[in-house]
Parts: structure tokens; C-alpha cells; sequence
């Protein structure tokens, strides 16, 4: 049997019925850009999250880039951000015209090391860091980031693209964060018909600012007190989005019921897997094994001989890629960034996610990891 890495087909029974009826109510009333769907999931993301404000914008790369102008980054400014991410995270830096500084990981949540990251401030001096939540969950020194960066009056902006529902201590991630993101593209846990994003803020103030940044800097129709772009999150993707939050609760319980399953059972095999740290409750949005880099293109072929969906998230460390070396302006740390991105291999966890199809996973895991030994 064939297991998908991702299966965004996964619908609730009653779903797509009541997509058809909603986007036929959204054309009739050409709601096309922003509207009732717009304000009222932004709501809904207040109070699921906690923020003082929820704005939401395009996509989760310009929700990343709004964070940084609210902040006041430009031209010249160092930001600091880690090693091991997506490639939104650095190009985000580079777009508004700042210089960005890679910190390598803690191998041990797969997060920016803390200590490294002190350094980082104290040798750059940035005005503003990215924290990147992966996986599913975040760093084990959470509060230490948030404490030390405000002491330093560094901008810590969380980039929560993957973390939609991820509890910290029994709240949300996205809580107690000064700015944080959150990509809606259709693969994430809460995911829309089309790219969409959002930006959490811990003032209302700061939600001005970035609702300006998204609207072309407005202050009125034909009224514009800042520079900004046109970011704004569209009809049919903030209507799909608030239907999506109807089923939010069981399409995450069953994403964690089968990470769950997969730690017990990787760890009785003596698969090497990296999870979430105490104090977290994970989203379920990503299984991590980590295996010898030597080993795992053979441990590949297996799993797609048999049909089996992986990957590899990510594959190539900030600093190295090729894009990075006109942009850089510094590096601290090691390694373990590259060599994450040699080792990880990420078996298929979607919602609603049949046992049988685990089964099937395991299976052809063990019978790869037979075949290299």
C-alpha cells in the first residue's frame, strides 16, 4: 500500500458541501478582498491565540517581512536567525535591506542554541532575531530567548510558520511572543485554499502598524502615512480558513495521535527521533528521524521502492546555500545545521492518518533499515 508524504484530501464528510455553499455566498457578495470572512477570522486567531492583535496578510514570507518593518529593520540593520530553516526566513532579512547573521542549532530540539545566540548579540550587536518554531514545536529555552532578547533590546520575532496550535505550557505558542507568523499555505496544520499568512502582535499598536504595512501604508482610502506593499489576505483564503477552524480541534488530534504513535514505535525499533521538548504540546505538523548521512540515501531508495512519501525538511543549511554568500554577514556556531540537513528524514503525518497506513510506514522503514544492515 502507497502512503503519501502529505494527503491534503482528507476532508470531514459535511466539508466540501459547505465550502461550495460558502464560496458561492463569497461571489454573490463579492467579498473578494477582506470583508466580514477577513475580520472575522481575525477574531477567531485572537482568541485561539491569545494576541492582542491578528492581522492577516498573503502569505507567510510577507508576514515575515511586515514583522520586520513594524520592528523599524532597514537598510544596514543585522538580524540574527537560525541556521537550520526555510529560506523565507532569510530572504525576509534581505528584502528590507538588512544583514542577515546564521546561528547554528541545539541538536537537541533542532532549535537556535541559546547560548551560541548570546553570542551572536553580542558580537553583532542586530537590532532584531528570528526564533524559528520547527517541526511542530519550539525551543527548549523559550523563555530564556524572550527574556534575554528583551534585556538586550534585541526584536525577537517568532517565526511560527509551522506551529499553529502548538501549546507552551498549556498555551499557545504564539501567546506571549513579542511579533510572531503563521503561514496558512495549504500543507500546514491549519491550511488554506491558497497562500495566506497572519501576524500576531503583543500590542494593538503594533497591529496598526502592520495592517498599514499590508494596505499600502493607509491611514485612509487615499490617505498613506507609510510605505508599505499589498499584502492583503484574500476573500475566498479567509472564508476557507474560518471553515477549516471548525474542524481545527479533531484534525489535530489525530495529527498528534499519530506522532505519537510513531515515537513509540521508532523508539522500540532504535530509530534515532527528535520530538517536542518538556513543556510543549506539539501540532503534530512533522515526524524527525535523524540517521547516519551515509545511510540514508539507501534507507530513501527503500521507501520509494515501496511507495512510501518522505522528506527532507530541510535540506541545506542557510549559510550554504548559494543564494546566502552575497548576503551574509556572519556565522556562529558549528556545523550542525549542515549536518542536520543530511541526516533528517520525515515520514509521512497528515491529518486523519489511518493506523493501517503507519503500519505500512513502519514496515518499510524496518525493512529499509534491514537492508542497510
Amino acid at each position: 500500500m502507497a502512503v503519501p508524504f502529505i494527503d491534503l484530501r482528507r476532508f470531514e464528510p459535511d466539508f466540501l458541501s459547505r465550502w461550495a455553499e460558502i464560496s458561492a455566498k463569497v461571489a454573490a457578495n463579492t467579498m473578494f478582498v477582506g470583508g466580514p470572512e477577513g475580520a472575522r477570522l481575525e477574531e477567531r486567531l485572537m482568541e485561539r491565540t491569545g494576541a492582542a492583535a491578528a492581522v492577516g496578510c498573503a502569505n507567510g514570507t510577507d508576514a515575515l517581512q511586515l514583522t520586520l518593518r513594524a520592528a523599524g529593520v532597514g537598510p544596514g540593520d543585522v538580524v540574527v536567525l537560525p541556521d537550520s530553516t526555510f529560506w523565507a526566513t532569510f530572504e525576509a532579512v534581505v528584502n528590507v535591506g538588512a544583514r542577515p547573521v546564521t546561528v547554528d542549532i541545539d541538536l537537541d530540539d533542532l532549535a537556535m542554541d541559546f547560548d551560541l545566540y548570546r553570542q551572536a548579540v553580542a558580537e553583532y550587536r542586530p537590532k532584531a532575531a528570528f526564533l524559528v518554531h520547527l517541526y511542530g514545536w519550539g525551543s527548549a529555552r523559550l523563555d530564556d530567548f524572550r527574556a534575554f532578547s528583551r534585556e538586550s533590546g534585541v526584536a525577537l520575532i517568532e517565526d511560527g510558520a509551522q506551529a499553529f496550535d502548538v501549546l507552551w505550557r498549556g498555551e499557545s505558542i504564539y501567546k506571549d511572543a513579542y511579533m510572531s507568523t503563521c503561514s496558512f499555505y495549504p500543507a500546514k496544520v491549519l491550511g488554506s485554499c491558497g497562500d495566506a499568512g497572519a501576524v500576531f502582535c503583543s500590542t494593538e499598536e503594533l497591529g496598526t502598524t502592520v495592517r498599514q504595512l499590508s494596505n499600502h501604508g493607509r491611514t485612509s482610502h487615499y490617505g498613506h502615512g507609510l510605505v508599505g506593499w499589498n499584502s492583503r489576505m484574500g476573500g475566498y483564503d479567509a472564508a476557507f480558513l474560518n471553515l477549516s477552524l471548525d474542524y481545527i480541534d479533531a484534525r489535530i488530534a489525530s495529527r498528534r495521535r499519530a506522532a505519537a504513535q510513531y515515537r513509540d514505535r521508532l523508539a522500540a525499533m532504535g530509530v534515532r527521533t527528535v520530538g517536542p521538548p518538556d513543556g510543549y504540546t506539539e501540532n503534530g505538523y512533522l515526524n524527525v528521524t535523524l540517521h547516519d548521512p551515509s545511510d540514508r540515501p539507501a534507507i530513501e531508495a527503500v521507501l520509494k521502492e515501496r511507495g512510501i512519501g518522505f522528506g527532507n525538511v530541510y535540506p541545506g543549511a542557510m549559510s550554504k546555500q548559494p543564494g546566502a554568500a552575497q548576503y551574509l554577514a556572519g556565522q556562529v556556531g558549528g556545523e550542525k545545521a549542515e549536518w542536520l540537513s543530511k541526516a533528517v528524514l520525515n515520514l509521512p503525518l497528515f491529518a486523519y492518518m489511518k493506523d493501517e497506513e503507519v503500519e505500512e510506514v513502519l514496515e518499510a522503514l524496518g525493512a529499509a533499515l534491514g537492508a542497510k544492515a
